[in-house]
This record gives C-alpha cells, structure tokens and sequence, in this order.
C-alpha cells in the first residue's frame, strides 16, 4: 500500500508478485496511470467526499485491538535528528493532549475500525524497542524477500533482539536515503505485509519505509519536492527542516493505519482481491485536507516560518494524508474544516458498532 493528469483514482502501487505481495504500495501522488483498481472502480475520480463507488467491508480477520507496539528497524545511515523527528510522531498517535489538530486526533478515525467482537482499534501506540543496522547487514538494495530477512537478523540478534510480539507487535523497517529497495520510487514509497515462519520464523506484521531524499524525492516526498517533470511548482517548505524524513511520515502513517486495521490482510479492506487490497489510507492517497482530490492535497496550514503542515504532534508538526471513514464513507482528518462536527461522527461510530 504520481503527478500527472487526467487524475484517474488509482489506490494499489503494487502489482502481484509470484514470492510476496505486500498489500499496500503507497505513493504520495498516486495519479499516474490506470490500473486493474481504476476499473473497478469505473476510473471514476478520487475526491474527499466521493463515495460512491467505496465500499469498504469486514472480513473477519483479526485487527490490532490490544496496545500497539511499533519496532523501529533503522537500516543504514540515520542522523539522530531524523529519528528524532519519527520517534515524536510515532509517540505522538497516543498524545491526547497534543494542540489541535493533532496526530492523535487522525488516529481517532482508525479507532473507529473494530474486530468481529466489537472490540475497536487500540488507542494506544507505544514505541516499543529500537534495532540499528548501520552495517547495512543485506546490503544497500533490497528485494521483497531480503526485507524480511532484515527483520529476521533483528529478532534473532544475539545482541539486543527485537521482542517477539506476533498479536500487537508492528516492525517498521525504515531505510536511509542510500538505500534501493524493489519497486522503490517506479511503484512504491512504502508498503506492509507479514513475514513468512519460513524466512523469519514468525508471522509478524511488518512495514517498509524509505527515505527518498536522495533517489526520488519528487515522487516520494511530495508536497516538499515537486517532479522535474512538472516545471513552474514550486515545492512546499517541510515541518521539520528535512525533505526526505518529513516526505516518510506520511507514508508511515499511512503504513501503520492499514497494519492496525488488516494486519494479516484479511479485515478491512475494499474491492474483491484480498492478494491487492484496496485499504482504508489506499482511499485518502494524496488528501491532506478539506477538498483534497485530484492534484489538489486540501486546505493545509503554515507556520510562522512558512512551513507547510496538517496537524500537531507533541512538540512538532507533520503532514499526514487522511484515512476513510467507513461510517460516513468519507476521507477524514483532524484539520477539516467542518472539524465541529468530528466529535459527533465519533460518536456515531461508536454507537453503531456496540449497539
């Protein structure tokens, strides 16, 4: 779980692979050519309130209901600033009291996504023990299936490994801006999955980020790099002082989202092929605000200095795209404009789903 127009909704960034089908493919852009998902849903324009074709359904798998715990994987070269900067938006999903709008209140939406009991989402997500591979054990390009391999060397460590936590555990293996990853930048920003007991010895939800700083910015780090290919727009200044990592949170917000609501790729999604998925940050792909869709992000906020974000973390600020909404069948976040009337769409979802 792509800049150029006619827009066509375009919500799967991965094709099916023969090994490993990680389920979602994301790209900040998504827009640039049509695929099997454009046909089903009759290549019909993605805008914020557009629902006609959604139809987003359970199909009683598991979902992440228990507290969460999300394993930085860090392979490669990281400045301490740059972990700095995800650590505080990881940390910031459960920071209630965070200044409106906040991380914590975009989590909210995901909250209202529940397991075959009625049991919701978790609001809590902690982060949980770190892992650091500056040796860049796998090497400097990865496949599919060398990621998970990544995985397995930080569980299996004989230094420091990764907690083994199959119900509640997220691994998000996140790599530096010299690091090729399969699919990286052609298809994919990011994408989520679980590991196989044959590589790893577990099942395990799990995510990949990159950083696209230095290999394709302009397709993976958008709005704060624009394509060469679209000359006269002018890229927006990032939060956090750091185009790269800034471009990665929302693609691991956008990763982290669709692992608590089908993390074993059989609870919430859209469409008819469960092998690729039309999941619930696959819908919002591109839409930061109020009137997103198409090549427009929304309404977004600025700084004092100019910078460009959507929503507040503990101390800082980030941009993050939107998740739907399967109760009013809507792209929602924390920064629309019609913000007073979120607390009663919570609360909707929640009388619907324990009545």
């Amino acid at each position: 779980m792509h800049w150029v127009l006619p827009v066509l909704l375009a919500v799967i960034g991965v094709t099916a692979l023969l090994v490993v089908t990680p389920v979602s493919g994301y790209r900040p852009w998504p827009y640039l050519k049509p695929n099997s998902s454009d046909l089903m849903f009759g290549g019909s324009k993605k805008f914020e309130g557009s629902s006609e074709f959604i139809h987003m359904r359970y199909h009683m798998g598991p979902v992440l209901t228990a507290n969460i715990t999300i394993h930085p994987i860090w392979y490669g070269r990281w400045q301490k600033s740059q972990k700095k900067i995800i650590r505080e938006f990881i940390n910031s999903i459960s920071a209630v009291d965070s200044k409106h709008p906040s991380v914590a209140g975009w989590w909210k939406t995901v909250q209202l996504y529940t397991d075959q009991t009625g049991a919701n989402i978790s609001r809590t997500v902690l982060l949980g023990e770190e892992k650091n591979d500056r040796f860049y054990s796998h090497g400097k390009s990865l496949t599919r299936l060398s990621i998970q391999s990544v995985i397995k060397s930080a569980v299996t460590s004989r230094t420091k490994p990764l907690p083994i936590n199959p119900k509640s555990g997220l691994y998000l293996l996140l790599t530096s801006d010299d690091v090729y990853v399969e699919d990286f930048c052609g298809q994919v920003c990011g994408f989520h999955y679980f590991t196989f007991p044959s590589i790893v010895g577990y099942t395990l939800p799990y995510a990949w980020v990159g950083n696209s700083a230095k290999l394709c910015p302009g397709v993976c780090a958008y709005p704060f790099a624009v394509p060469q290919y679209m000359p006269g727009l002018k890229p927006l200044k990032s939060p956090n002082s750091d185009v790269g990592v800034d471009g990665m949170i929302s693609v691991i917000g956008h990763e982290v989202a669709e692992l608590a609501t089908n993390p074993l790729v059989n609870a919430w999604y859209a469409g008819q092929d469960p092998v690729a998925p039309v999941e619930i940050a696959d819908l919002c792909e591109g839409i930061y605000g109020t009137g997103g869709g198409g090549s427009y992000t929304g309404q977004l906020l600025n700084d004092k200095d100019g910078a460009t974000y959507n929503m507040n973390g503990i101390r800082r600020r980030y941009l993050v795209q939107w998740v739907w909404n399967h109760i009013v069948s809507y792209c929602t976040g924390p920064n629309a404009l019609d913000q007073v009337f979120w607390p009663l769409w919570v609360l909707v979802g929640w009388v619907m789903m324990h009545d």
